[in-house]
């Protein structure tokens, strides 16, 4: 059994700096088969920081307070999600969450069936100034920074 309280998780910054207030509860617990990240977000920022997918997580997002909008598919469709409401992403969805209004956004976001992306399974939906046009493009992690790999023509963007 582990116990925690969101005030005791220290705040840890995606890299691409998208959001202030990020805390991983699932490493706090010492999870491996669950994930759950704790947002707070300001006017501006999102959960993630572009549109992409995890092909090896389903991801569900609650917003506990604030209304968060999601661009869900390649096509930017929006979805409003307000106060006390959860959307859910299967493996292979394209999304992601920001905070277009003026009030704060706090939120979850939960993810199964591991605690960790394979970074392998993740993919974003980014311009490529090769193709000069929005392309599905592979991430890679190096050295603290997102690396993109555009799957059409292969230019690499870190």
């Amino acid at each position: 059994m582990e116990h925690v309280a969101i005030d005791d998780v220290d705040v840890q910054i995606n890299p691409m700096e998208v959001h202030s207030v990020r805390k991983p509860v699932s490493d706090a617990l010492g999870t491996t088969d669950f994930a759950m990240n704790y947002f707070e977000l300001e006017p501006g920022e999102s959960f993630s920081g572009g549109l992409h997918t995890h092909h090896d997580q389903e991801e569900v997002f609650y917003v506990e307070s604030g209304t968060a909008t999601f661009d869900v598919t390649t096509d930017r469709e929006q979805v409003v999600v307000d106060e006390r409401e959860l959307i859910r992403f299967a493996p292979g969805e394209f999304q992601t969450g920001y905070n277009e209004g003026d009030e704060p956004v706090v939120g979850w976001a939960f993810g199964a069936p591991a605690s960790r992306h394979d970074w392998d399974a993740l993919q974003s939906y980014a311009y490529c100034p090769e193709c000069e046009e929005e392309r599905v493009q592979d991430v890679a992690l190096a050295e603290g920074r997102f690396e993109l790999t555009c799957t059409e023509c292969g230019n690499v963007q870190g």
